[in-house]
């Protein structure tokens, strides 16, 4: 091949085709030599063409082709050192994928010339392979970024008005009926019409979806025949991952990935990502030499003293160094990336405390969280936090600062206690439902710092939840060591599936008594895709490696009445701002109403007094919700007043008498929701100080007429 070569420009990193050629741009520090690797095909045993980038600008090693253009395949190979005792693993023998690579055309194929070292050698991570890993890398790709977004503009949904969906590409619609099957499992399926008319029914208001950035399936996996379904282990920040792709692998998933994009925020819905950038996919100094560890392993990742060997604050055997400027650049540049040219709308960052980590301890003010909050542009979009690691003091829930949401962990064990019947305080069921403020209000955060969930991907269904008292995940392949054995679950009287007419009927209760907790609740929910549908995984809390109906949806044996009792829950909270309130309840009285903005009461009738708060045994209490309490206004500076209602929570496992409250509360109420049915509708009324019966283990939420 007769190919001219330009000097090129270190700005931006990547590949970049400007319509002329192409410009490739790489970090590494301490790399003695790099070449450029070009391929016709990507399973291709070596390159078709070898450039060595001589122009160097401070770390960045860069150069311009002409006449080449989208489609064309390439790697790197770098040169250098070779210390593993220093930090240093260069070796020219592996193919690198490029870090800012825009598309990945294949999958990693595992094989023994992938590691950097002889595998099986005495010397262990310290011998040094010859072996070319070429045949076996996935290849980054050129693509063409143009697109026609058709006017596309972000949603901005208010954080207040979100309802978060959390689902999987594949899983999703693996199994739909009513979608193509050459389409199924794909961001075209996401995008469907059959897929947008669900999520528009169901009423949430964003899809969060699991890493869709570029991952490879771990070899132990792999070899069990299994694999990293869920794609915690991202080799390729700027790549949607080319399984979700159903229209080729030479950029052509790009394109479908924006079009999905397109079509979600055509019908209303704003897309989250889960992003993983706390660690890479190369694992530790025994894992393969991929991309990161080959370009520059001193200059990406966290090493101990002993610089042979890696900091693990993520399980997974490394974790990159966010400390360090190409590494932040990295992180930043990709958001962006994803924000601009992909059009998303917010990210959940894995393992947060990771990224927030200076030298060992969790810091608020370290420098990620600095960069982040001056960029004008990453840091206008929904930012979440997973605020734990598996570092010591990595438990950070209530200390992320302001600006950023946190799954809140604690919301849901208090939740899942309070249900299953757990000796618990009050108190604390009462700060949940109410936005944590115990958490979030000291350093001025609102309630929608707390994202509320009951279930996640990890852990049980909600299914699960009501129907195991232990984990099952044999299928796994770990003997069931692996997962959490404290689910906070409870069977209901019988481990996983049964006839028990009384079981099921209270299992179906429980379901609807959780999510109408959940949608209640001040702060931002967040429902698991398929809950709604009664879907199982078989006892399953770690589906992490199922790619398979363990894990998919079932659309054809649905649970149509929950289904429907979901999306009406959803509809209700939409209608009524008492629920999702942006600011804090504050328990005085409103100025020229005299009662409270909010008030608790015993089943007696009575305001909760200091020592009614303190009884672990007690599993009944009353809210009252003043609507002409909400201190906000309206986009147009209007007063927001809504409905008054009475909310009561009965866990106990006997029926309890409830007497209302005074007229000053409220002359009459009708009930709106009553978990022992099976639709949202108004029913009974009741006037001021009459009792009435809560069934067991049921809510029933009046509202005033």
């Amino acid at each position: 091949m007769d190919t001219k070569i330009l000097v090129g420009s270190p700005y931006p990193l990547g590949a970049t085709y400007d319509g002329s050629g192409v410009n490739f741009a790489i970090h590494a520090e301490n790399a003695e030599g790099v070449e450029l690797c070009l391929f016709e095909n990507e399973t291709d045993k070596t390159e078709s063409l070898k450039i060595t980038i001589k122009e160097r600008t401070h770390q960045i090693w860069h150069v311009y082709i002409p006449d080449i253009g989208p489609g064309q395949l390439y790697g790197y190979r770098v040169h250098g050192p070779y210390e593993p005792a220093k930090g240093h693993r260069f070796n020219p023998n592996k193919l690198l994928i490029d870090p800012y690579a825009k598309a990945i055309a294949g999958t990693l194929r595992w094989d023994d010339a992938l590691f950097g070292y002889d595998v099986g050698h005495p010397d262990a991570d310290l011998s040094f392979s010859k072996k070319d890993s070429a045949a076996y890398v996935p290849k980054g790709v050129v693509i063409d970024g143009s697109f026609d977004w058709e006017g596309d503009k972000p949603l901005r949904i208010p954080m207040h008005r979100s309802i978060i969906y959390e689902a999987h590409v594949k899983g999703f619609t693996a199994r739909h009926p009513e979608i193509p099957e050459e389409v199924r499992g794909t961001y075209a399926a996401l995008a469907h019409p059959v897929t947008i008319s669900y999520l528009q029914s169901l009423g949430v208001t964003a899809i969060e979806l699991l890493p869709i950035h570029h991952f490879i399936t771990d070899r132990h996996l792999e070899e069990k025949g299994l694999t990293n379904y869920w794609g915690y282990n991202t080799i390729g920040f700027f790549a949607p991952d080319i399984r979700y792709g159903s229209t080729g692998s030479q950029g052509e998933q790009v394109v479908e990935f924006k079009n999905m994009v397109k079509e979600l925020h055509r019908a209303g819905i704003e897309v989250i990502l889960d992003v993983v950038y706390n660690h890479t996919g190369e694992g530790n100094e025994m894992g393969p030499t991929l991309s990161f560890r080959g370009i520059d392993n001193a200059s990406y990742y966290r090493l101990t003293e002993d610089p042979r060997y890696y900091m693990d604050f993520t399980g997974t055997g490394n974790t990159l160094n966010a400390r360090l400027p190409n590494v932040l650049r990295l992180i930043m540049d990709s958001l962006r990336y994803w924000i601009q040219e992909m059009h998303i709308d917010g990210f959940r960052f894995d393992l947060a405390s990771a990224l927030a980590r200076e030298l060992y301890d969790v810091n608020k003010l370290s420098s990620f969280f600095d960069v982040i909050h001056q960029d004008p542009i990453i840091s206008q979009v929904k930012l979440i936090a997973e605020p734990w690691d598996i570092g010591e003091g990595g438990y950070q829930v209530g200390e992320f600062p302001p600006g950023w949401a946190e799954w809140n962990g604690k919301y849901r064990d208090c939740m899942r206690d309070y249900w299953r019947g757990a000796d618990s305080m009050l108190g604390e069921f009462a700060d949940r439902l109410m936005g944590s403020s115990d958490l979030y209000q000291d350093d001025n955060r609102r309630p929608t710092a707390s994202i509320n969930f009951i279930t996640a991907h990890d852990g049980f269904t909600l299914h699960d939840l009501v129907s195991y008292n232990e984990k099952h995940n044999e299928a796994n392949g770990e003997y069931n060591k692996d997962g959490d054995s404290h689910n906070r679950s409870w069977n209901c009287g019988a481990e996983g599936p049964t006839e028990d007419q009384e079981i099921n009927s209270l299992r179906t209760k429980q379901k609807r008594n959780l999510l109408t907790t959940l949608l209640l609740s001040q702060g931002v929910p967040m429902l698991v895709a398929g809950d709604e549908l009664g879907r199982s995984q078989q006892g399953n809390n770690n589906a992490y490696c199922q790619d398979n109906d363990i894990s998919w949806l079932d659309w054809e044996d649905r649970d149509e009445n929950l289904m429907n009792f979901t999306s009406q829950l959803i509809a209700f909270r939409k209608e009524h701002p008492t629920f999702c309130r942006r600011k804090w309840f504050q328990g005085i009285p409103i100025k020229g109403i005299g009662l409270e903005d909010i008030a608790w009461f015993n089943p007696e009738g009575r305001e909760m007094e200091e020592e009614h708060w303190q009884n672990d045994f007690a599993r009944s209490l009353a809210v009252y919700l003043n609507g002409n309490g909400i201190r906000s206004l309206t986009d147009d500076g209007s007063k927001i007043v809504d409905n008054s209602f009475y909310v009561m929570f009965n866990a106990y496992w006997e029926d309890v008498n409830y007497k209302l409250p005074g007229a000053k509360y409220g002359k009459e109420w009708a009930a709106v929701i009553d978990t022992n049915l099976e639709t949202v509708d108004t029913h009974n009324t009741y006037a001021a100080d009459t009792s009435i019966t809560v069934p067991e283990r049921s809510i029933i939420v009046l509202m005033s007429t």
